[in-house]
């Protein structure tokens, strides 16, 4: 399998990630998230009140792991990621992402449908109040697979160009605009 073909299907593979962001006083800060991808970028919704926030805003510079436990080492298989993270802004990119997050957590709209309380029915909601909850893409720079089958601690290094995401951004666009996923 290629090496790019592994990182979509680990990036496809899971919904978690840990998010590290640059706080003020300098200390990182790593919060567990939910996110969709698509292709290579990352999405994320978070709450515009959050330091997360904050942090992002003040330094768009975001490290990012994805992984999962295996029993056996062999199996290990994860990644981790710098990037730049960014509020979406584009109505279409938003309206397809919330729509993309909904096939990928189908759960949510259970939650709404049983009553789900104030707060968490704004940030689970098929498309988040933008004052009360941000879209981040996060536009990966250089990856880290980790592939244990390849051998114990093997990891490769992948990098994109701002050619290649501007490329990549760009592929995506019709898709944004179409209605159907």
């Amino acid at each position: 399998m290629k090496t790019k073909d592994l990182i979509l299907q680990l990036l496809d593979g899971h919904r978690i990630m840990a998010i590290a962001t640059n706080r003020a006083d300098g200390w990182p800060q790593v919060t567990l998230v939910g996110y969709v991808n698509d292709g290579f970028l990352l999405y994320c919704f978070i709450a515009r009140n959050s330091q997360k926030c904050a942090n992002i805003l003040l330094d768009s510079r975001v490290s990012i792991a994805i992984g999962s436990d295996t029993a056996l080492p062999r199996e290990i298989k994860g990644l981790s990621l710098a990037g730049r993270a960014s509020i979406v802004t584009d109505h279409s990119e938003l309206a397809y992402i919330s729509r993309l997050r909904l096939k990928r957590y189908p759960e949510y709209a259970a939650a709404l449908a049983s009553g789900a309380d104030e707060s968490s029915a704004a940030r689970i909601s098929p498309r988040p109040s933008p004052s009360l909850v941000a879209l981040m893409r996060i536009e990966p720079e250089i990856f880290s697979l980790s592939d244990y089958s390849k051998g114990f601690g093997h990891s490769e290094l992948i990098t994109f160009s701002e050619r290649d995401l501007d490329l990549h951004v760009a592929s995506l666009r019709h898709r944004w605009d179409d209605t159907a996923l």
